[in-house]
């Protein structure tokens, strides 16, 4: 063993020394950097790539965290729905509503020909019943739900389909006007209450009734609807036009008289003599009498003589004619100076006039005179003289009653 005492020379600042930690520190060439330096960079870019890496999974935890917490809401809901919200969470599976509804639905139309699977779809798509099916189910278990009328229905919400089906089938369900036209109007009468009540103009309602096609008015009527308009009460449906509101009024025409077996031929005729009666008689024990009264005349070659049909083409009130009106050749409506009927019906009859044309009472008559003007009561009369008996009763019953 040595006894010899180690020792270390200074070591310059260039010279290689043994790193000690076992590292060599090796002189640096020149031009290159400091080897210390270069390590010391070299930890910098390691620290570089580990906050890199840091960041990346934390971005990669936090989109992995944001799905699942997308995915838990997604299946939450789907399990909840609108429980969530005070709603039902069922409401996806909903095949029937329970009770009346509620207010707030909009109308709807159901068109002429409309299926019950139509009708469902329409309810459905306005919120009335929850499902189709569940309003074709109540449909068919319902016998008068084929009865069902086409038209604008006010209904409610979310409705049992059970109730509306018989909403349907309630007439207070339905969204229309109403024209009630009386026997013994006139067409141009008829346009005028048309026109207040579904406010169309009146020129539309002249338009659409001087277009026999668009309101289905028979050959036999000439062209001319006069005495077509039947009396009666007629719905108006929202949007409803002219030629629809009168094609139905001369449909209902068409069919009283197919219903009570009149030939086509004599359709024409019989409104004539109807609304002669029509005009001329008050009281409806009259008419069959004044209907009578009406063909004897014809069947004897005598003028009508009706008044009523001369008021009517000079378009004035029967109140209002003079002798000079009824001595007037030129007025085609003058049954005073032409043979034979008028030229048109002079106003719209109803069915009791209708009926009175076609069953005359059985007798000579050939005369009648109203003999109280408040009342209607009418006189007849075979012949001139006796007629002239109940003339000088009106006469005093002018005298009285001032007029």
């Amino acid at each position: 063993m040595s006894n010899q005492t180690e020792w270390w020379a200074p070591v310059k600042s260039d010279e290689s020394v043994t790193e000690l930690f076992g590292g060599d520190r090796v002189a640096a060439a020149p031009g290159e950097p400091e080897p210390r330096r270069r390590s010391r960079a070299s930890g910098r870019k390691r620290e570089e790539r580990m906050r890199k890496q840091r960041r990346r999974r934390s971005v990669s935890v936090l989109i992995v965290a944001l799905v699942l917490v997308a995915g838990a809401v997604y299946v939450v809901f789907s399990l909840m729905g609108k429980s969530l919200f005070g709603g039902s969470g069922d409401a996806a599976q909903v095949t029937d509503y329970p009770g009346s509804g509620r207010p707030g639905a909009p109308t709807i139309v159901i068109e002429a020909g409309d299926s019950g699977a139509a009708i469902a779809t329409t309810l459905h798509d306005a919120g009335i019943v929850a499902s189709e099916e569940a309003f074709r189910t109540a449909f068919n278990a319902n016998p008068d739900a084929a009865s069902i009328q086409p038209g604008t229905y006010q209904l409610m919400l979310e409705m049992k389909a059970e109730k509306a089906v018989q909403a349907l089938l309630d007439p207070k369900s339905k969204v229309s006007m109403k024209v009630t036209i009386p026997e013994g109007l006139t067409a141009e009468d008829i346009f005028t209450r048309i026109s207040k009540v579904a406010l169309i103009s009146i020129e539309d309602v002249r338009a659409a009734a001087a277009d026999p096609a668009a309101i289905g008015l028979p050959a036999e009527a000439g062209g001319n609807v006069e005495g077509w308009l039947f009396p009666s009460t007629y719905q108006i449906e929202p949007g409803m036009q002219a030629p629809a509101i009168l094609a139905q009024m001369v449909a209902k025409t068409v069919q009283v008289l197919n219903s009570k077996g009149v030939p086509q031929d004599q359709w024409q005729d019989v409104l004539k003599k109807a609304s002669l009666i029509e005009k001329e008689a008050k009281l409806h024990t009259d008419r069959p009498i004044m209907a009578r009264a009406i063909q004897n005349r014809l069947d004897r070659g005598m003028t009508l003589d009706v008044d009523a049909a001369v008021a009517y083409g000079l378009g004035i009130s029967g109140t209002a004619l003079t002798r000079e009106n009824t001595q007037d050749p030129s007025n085609p409506y003058n049954t005073y100076k032409h043979l034979g009927l008028p030229p048109t019906p002079i106003a719209s009859p109803g069915e009791i006039s209708i009926d009175a044309a076609l069953n005359p009472a059985e007798g000579k008559w050939v005369f009648w005179v109203a003999i109280d003007l408040e009342t209607g009561e009418t006189r007849f009369a075979e012949t001139h003289d006796e007629h002239q008996e109940n003339v000088a009763l009106l006469r005093q019953w002018q005298k009285e009653n001032g007029g």
